[in-house]
C-alpha cells in the first residue's frame, strides 16, 4: 500500500488551486497602476483588465469537460501547467492594455479548466472517508493562493517603482514551472481509465498506487455503476434524470458568487479605502483577509468529513448575513475602519468554512463518473460566468469618479446579504447530505 502516493497526487493535482488563488488576486494590486498608466476608462479597465481572466474561466471551464474525458485528466493538468507560463511572462512583460488582457485570458482559461479537471481528478482518485478533505486541498491551495499573492503585493510594491505591478505579475511564473514538472509524475484516474478506455490493469495499477485496499471489489463496483449509467441512457448531461444534480450544482455555484466574495478578493484595497482605511494602509489590510481565508479553509476542511457539506453551507450562510448586512449598515452609519474590517473578516470566515470549503467537494461528487468531467464543467462555469459579471461591474458602481454609488456603496452589500438570506432557505430545503457516502452510491441516490 501507498497511502503517500494518494497525498502526493492529490497535492500536486491541488497546486493548480494555489495558481488559481494566486492569479485572481494578484491583479488587485495591479489595478490602480495599470488604470492610471494605459488611462482606460472604468468600464474598459473593469472588461479588459480586472475581468479578462474571469472571461478566461467561463472559456476554459465551458469547454474543460471534453477534453477532459477524451484525454484523461492527467494529460489536461499537465497542459494546464504550460498555460500558467505563457500567461505570467506575458502578462508581466505587456507593453499595451490588448497585450495584456490576451496573456490574463489565456491565464483565465487555463484557471477554468483546472477548476473541472484538479476537482474531477481528486474526487477519483479518493474514497468515501476523505473524500471531502482531499478534494478541499484544492480549495485550500486556492485561499492559500490567495494570501500569497496578498503577501507578495504588499513586499513588491515599490519595488520596481512604476513598474512594481510587472514583478507581482512575473512571480507567478515560479509556481507555475514547479506544477508543471511535478504533474508529470501523476497516475491517471482509475475512474477515468475504466469509464472511457475500459482499462482495468491500468485502473488496477493506479488503484495499487494510490494504497486502495480492496481493489477488486472497487473496480467491480465501479463498473456496475458505469454499466447503469450507460444501460439507463443517461451518458448525456442534460437529461431528465439529471435534473437535481444539474439544480444542485447550478445554485451551489451561483450563490457562491452571489455572496460578493470575488467583489471583496478583488477590489479588497479599494473597499478598504472606501472603509475608511488610510491608502498606504489597505494593501496591508487586504492581507488580514487572506490570513483570516487560510485559517477558516483549515477548520472547513478539518469539519467537512466530520459534520459535513450540508451544515458548513448553513454554518456559512448565517455568517454572510450577519456580516454583510453589518458592512452595509457600517457604510450608512460611517463605521470606524476597524468596525468595518472586523465584519469584512467574519465575511471571509464564513465564506472559507462554507461555501469556500464545499463548492469544488460537491459538484466533484454529485455527478455519475460518466458524465462527471462535464458536469464539474457545467458547475464550474456558471460559478465563472457570475464571477466575471461581478468583477465587470464593480468599477462602474465603486468609481470615485463615474460609479453609480461613489458616494456610498451600501447598497452592494445588502444585495449581497439578500442573496445569502435565499441561499439558505435553498440549502435548507433542496442539498443533500453526501458525507460518508462513495460516489458510486451518490449515484443510485441522486440520478433520478
Amino acid at each position: 500500500m501507498n497511502k503517500g502516493k494518494l497525498f502526493q497526487s492529490t497535492v500536486v493535482a491541488a497546486l493548480a488551486g494555489f495558481i488559481f488563488g494566486f492569479d485572481m488576486v494578484v491583479i488587485s494590486g495591479a489595478d490602480k497602476p495599470i488604470q492610471a498608466l494605459w488611462q482606460t476608462t472604468p468600464l474598459f479597465h473593469g472588461f479588459f483588465i480586472m475581468s479578462m481572466a474571469l472571461w478566461g474561466t467561463v472559456i476554459g471551464s465551458v469547454f474543460a469537460g471534453a477534453p477532459t474525458e477524451k484525454y484523461g485528466r492527467k494529460k489536461v493538468l499537465i497542459w494546464l501547467g504550460i498555460m500558467f507560463i505563457a500567461s505570467a511572462i506575458g502578462s508581466a512583460l505587456a507593453q499595451d492594455p490588448y497585450t495584456f488582457s490576451f496573456f490574463r485570458l489565456i491565464g483565465g482559461i487555463a484557471i477554468g479548466i483546472s477548476s473541472v479537471a484538479a476537482p474531477t481528478y481528486i474526487s477519483e482518485i479518493s474514497n468515501k472517508n476523505n473524500r471531502g478533505k482531499l478534494v478541499g486541498m484544492y480549495q485550500f491551495n486556492i485561499v492559500f493562493g490567495i494570501l500569497i499573492a496578498y503577501l507578495s503585493n504588499y513586499f513588491l510594491a515599490g519595488f520596481g517603482g512604476d513598474n512594481d505591478w510587472r514583478w507581482m505579475l512575473a512571480v507567478l511564473l515560479i509556481p507555475s514551472a514547479i506544477y508543471t514538472i511535478m504533474t508529470l509524475g501523476l497516475p491517471e484516474s482509475p475512474r477515468w481509465l475504466l469509464s472511457v478506455k475500459n482499462d482495468e490493469a491500468g485502473a488496477k495499477k493506479t488503484l495499487q498506487e494510490i494504497g486502495v485496499d480492496n481493489i477488486i471489489e472497487t473496480i467491480e463496483e465501479i463498473n456496475k455503476s458505469n454499466e447503469q449509467e450507460k444501460a439507463h441512457g443517461t451518458v448525456a448531461l442534460f437529461t431528465k434524470q439529471h435534473k437535481k444534480i444539474i439544480s444542485i450544482a447550478f445554485f451551489v455555484a451561483f450563490f457562491n458568487q452571489a455572496s460578493g466574495i470575488n467583489f471583496l478578493l478583488y477590489y479588497a484595497p479599494r473597499i478598504l479605502e472606501e472603509a475608511g482605511f488610510p491608502k498606504d494602509n489597505s494593501l496591508l489590510s487586504s492581507i488580514s483577509l487572506g490570513m483570516m481565508n487560510l485559517i477558516f479553509t483549515f477548520v472547513g476542511l478539518w469539519l467537512i468529513d466530520r459534520i459535513g457539506r450540508k451544515t458548513l453551507l448553513i454554518i456559512g450562510s448565517f455568517g454572510y448575513i450577519i456580516s454583510l448586512s453589518m458592512v452595509a449598515y457600517g457604510f450608512v452609519a460611517h463605521g470606524a475602519p476597524v468596525f468595518m474590517l472586523s465584519f469584512l473578516l467574519l465575511f471571509i470566515a464564513s465564506h472559507a468554512i462554507g461555501q469556500g470549503a464545499v463548492i469544488w467537494v460537491l459538484i466533484s461528487e454529485i455527478f455519475p463518473t460518466p458524465v462527471r468531467a462535464k458536469g464539474q464543467a457545467f458547475g464550474a462555469s456558471i460559478h465563472w460566468v457570475f464571477a466575471a459579471l461581478i468583477t465587470l461591474v464593480t468599477p462602474v458602481f465603486l468609481d470615485k469618479d463615474h460609479g453609480i454609488f461613489k458616494e456610498n456603496p451600501w447598497p452592494i452589500f445588502a444585495f449581497f446579504a439578500v442573496m445569502m438570506a435565499l441561499q439558505l432557505v435553498w440549502i435548507l430545503t433542496k442539498v443533500p447530505e453526501t458525507k460518508g457516502v462513495s460516489l458510486e452510491e451518490l449515484q443510485k441516490k441522486l440520478v433520478q
